[in-house]
């Protein structure tokens, strides 16, 4: 799996993106770039996760606000 993008540094201001793990912290990325992520974030994003595990993450958050959640459930149907 592909390491954390340096572009993404923006998005874990308060993380050393070395110490990020794609596999454990998936749920934490996930969430961060849908809710603050620019259109290379998302596009990161859609290709270093499944579909799958983006929407699992959308309808499993409580850290993503209601207005992304709607946003991605009507972007992805």
């Amino acid at each position: 799996m592909k390491a954390l993008a340096e572009h993404l540094q923006q998005y874990f201001w308060e993380t050393d993106l070395s110490k990020i793990n794609l596999e454990k912290n998936r749920e934490y990325i996930i969430e961060r770039i849908l809710e603050l992520g620019d259109s290379d974030a998302v596009k990161w994003l859609f290709s270093t996760f499944s579909l799958i595990e983006i929407t699992t993450t959308i309808n499993n958050s409580r850290r993503i606000s209601k207005k992304s959640i709607n946003f991605w459930k009507i972007f992805l149907t």
